[in-house]
């Protein structure tokens, strides 16, 4: 695990700190994603900056960790606060955690 990056558990315990980014596809965060997380595709993300807070941490998540990875190293370049969930929402649901599913 790079610094970029954050397990499941500690995110769990951190996650309402800050700000949760989904960057998948709206298809993705309708099926099912973690409660109060912000759909903002990552081919939306360098468009869209000026919706997120640089001195609010952000918690990027995607389906298993590779997306938010790209996408939080881009952000830390940018001069924000952010964090790859490892694992994703797949490990997100894995560890038993509730998930919201459509556009809520």
């Amino acid at each position: 695990m790079t610094a970029l990056e954050i397990d499941v558990e500690t995110f769990a315990a951190s996650r309402d700190r800050g700000v949760v980014l989904d960057v998948r596809e709206p298809a993705e965060y309708v099926e099912a994603h973690v409660p109060d997380a912000v759909l903002m595709p990552m081919g939306q993300v360098m468009s869209r900056l000026a919706e997120l807070d640089r001195n609010t941490p952000v918690y990027v998540i995607c389906a298993s960790g590779q997306r938010s990875l790209v996408i939080a190293e881009v952000l830390n370049r940018a001069g924000y606060d952010a964090t790859s969930v490892a694992g994703g929402t797949i490990g997100w649901m894995r560890s038993g955690r509730q998930v919201a599913t459509g556009l809520e």
